[in-house]
């Protein structure tokens, strides 16, 4: 119960800090936007990015909008490859300098890294990171950085809870 709460807060406080004041919301956006191309090494409007809560921790995604765009492709796999390795060793700088703050749930993530595992795959027109988590207090604190990342990039992502990707 404690999870759901959790979640509703941070979605309506969200809401409201993003809603308040669009022309804000806009500049954060664009702010967010050129210190990503500048971390990540690839443009934003190059690419998408996807990020999806399961029960047992959740995904980043990163693909190029074209499938014909390999120095895209190669600099997407590159960085999230990198984001798994610091990642796990409990190093979320890169969130930091992309979004200007520390986002919601880092802290807990650092703390506990032994207890959440960071699974790097690429695929055809990009790559992406599986987040497995080994308890209650990991799971929330990835749901919540991984909502966080849904609002600041504004992905439109469903912050729905999942069990997973559907079999294809």
């Amino acid at each position: 119960m404690s999870r759901v709460i959790l979640l509703l807060s941070l979605m309506l406080f969200a809401g409201i800090a993003f809603t308040t004041n669009q022309q804000d919301s806009s500049s954060r956006h664009d702010e967010v936007s050129t210190r990503g191309d500048h971390v990540m090494g690839f443009s934003h409007d190059a690419a998408s990015h996807h990020f999806r809560l399961f029960k047992d921790g959740g995904e980043i995604e990163v693909s190029a909008n074209d499938p014909s765009d390999k120095p895209t492709i190669e600099a997407i796999r590159m960085h999230l490859g990198h984001i798994a390795t610091m990642f796990s060793a409990g190093n979320f700088n890169a969130p930091m300098l992309i979004h200007d703050t520390n986002p919601p749930g880092v802290a807990t993530m650092t703390r506990f890294k032994e207890d959440v595992r960071y699974l790097y795959s690429s695929f055809d027109r990009g790559a992406r990171i599986r987040i497995f988590t080994g308890n209650s207090a990991t799971t929330d604190a990835v749901h919540a950085f991984l909502l966080f990342q849904i609002i600041d990039h504004q992905t439109g992502d469903s912050p729905a809870i999942v069990d997973g990707l559907p079999k294809s």
